[in-house]
């Protein structure tokens, strides 16, 4: 994220709104990595995925499709 990325639509500074946006972007790339990882194991081992990957983080509940 960029430093304009911690400024509100005015120019004003706002950290709260920046750390929160800044949690969400860790959370989707933790998962595409995650999701990236299982398709390669599964491509290595000679398997594909045929139907949607539905995984759920066991710390914050939230569902990833």
């Amino acid at each position: 994220m960029a430093a304009k990325d911690k400024k509100n639509s005015e120019g004003y500074s706002d950290p709260t709104a920046y750390a929160a946006m800044k949690n969400i972007h860790r959370e989707e790339d933790r998962y595409r990595k995650l999701r990236r990882i299982i398709l390669n194991i599964c491509d290595m081992a000679g398997f594909e995925i045929r139907g949607p990957l539905v995984l759920i983080d066991k710390k914050t509940g939230k569902v990833w499709r």
